[in-house]
């Protein structure tokens, strides 16, 4: 016979199995998304003169635009969402349904909001709606550009997950993001 304990353990177990299939939504946007958790953080916090923006679009996806500058040093421009403490350790990748113009982008992961470095991985849009998946435990840790002898990222917490693009040149940008999960 089993007591209620066991049925309590197995019904963890079976709920466990369906968060990790579903995942879990960081952002889903819309029309009525409250983007206060998301902030611009520009070359300029160093001197540079690029110049990115963050708003909703016309069909309520979140859209980061703008101009990267290379002048005075410059050369970067990302959009950074405060998440909260997420415990993501039951989880393997982060999918992200996006439209990108065709450029390269980072996609930024922070264990604690504060730490210096962030868990980085490479990706390049295609200029059409897509869903990237990107493996969690191959982010690398890179502080200011520099890659840092540290191991990969552990997903275990976030507490901040940003987009950068950094492509060493003058350029215009837009991505439009429809959400952000981890699964």
């Amino acid at each position: 016979m089993y007591g209620p304990c066991t049925f309590m353990k197995i019904f963890i177990v079976l709920l466990s199995l369906i968060i990790q299939d579903e995942g879990m939504t960081v952002f889903d946007f819309n029309a009525q998304s409250v983007l206060r958790n998301w902030a611009i953080v520009d070359d300029v916090v160093m001197g540079g003169r690029s110049n990115g923006q963050f708003q909703l679009d016309s069909d309520g996806h979140g859209w980061f635009h703008g101009y990267v500058s290379t002048e005075n040093y410059g050369g970067f421009s990302s959009v950074r969402f405060n998440s909260g403490t997420l415990e993501i350790n039951a989880f393997q990748t982060a999918e992200i349904r996006l439209k990108g113009d065709g450029k390269f982008y980072q996609f930024r992961c922070k264990t604690k909001r504060y730490d210096p470095h962030s868990y980085i991985y490479d990706f390049q849009t295609t200029g059409e709606w897509e869903t990237i998946e990107i493996p969690l435990h191959e982010m690398k840790p890179r502080f200011r550009g520099r890659q840092l002898n540290m191991p990969d990222y552990p997903a275990n917490f976030v507490e901040e997950i940003a987009f950068l693009i950094g492509n060493k040149k003058n350029e215009e940008f837009s991505l439009q993001i429809d959400y952000i999960k981890f699964k």
